[in-house]
């Protein structure tokens, strides 16, 4: 029995166990065992989804912070093709695309300039 309780008997982890499961046994014989047994497995669950959605929590904000670096890689992204495009249409003496530049550098939606839309 010794190396199962490695506690001495008058330890205090032993006092503040038998403290809860006074309390716990005291509910049980207040409201009746199947409804103690369920409030004790909601309170279980209360725990475990919590702790899971602590998680999922800081997930989320990171995969936030991703999406938007990469939304403004992007909007960078479309940009340099435009200037690249007005620069070779320059060099090779075509007209460059007026209309598509037009709707890159004007698109508004949400306060923010759109330059997924070509």
């Amino acid at each position: 029995m010794g190396y199962l309780f490695p506690f001495k008997r008058s330890s205090s982890v032993f006092n503040i166990i038998n403290k809860d499961m006074n309390v716990v046994m005291k509910l049980l014989m207040e409201v009746g065992i199947p409804i103690g047994s369920a409030i004790i497995m909601g309170f279980f669950i209360f725990l475990t989804l919590k702790y899971i959605l602590d998680g999922v929590g800081s997930s989320v904000t990171g995969l936030t912070n991703i999406m938007n670096g990469l939304e403004s890689r992007v909007r960078q992204m479309n940009n340099d093709m435009i200037k690249i495009d007005l620069l070779v249409s320059e060099s090779l003496d075509l007209r460059p695309d007026i209309d598509r530049v037009a709707r890159n550098e004007n698109f508004v939606e949400d306060g923010k300039i759109d330059s997924r839309r070509d």
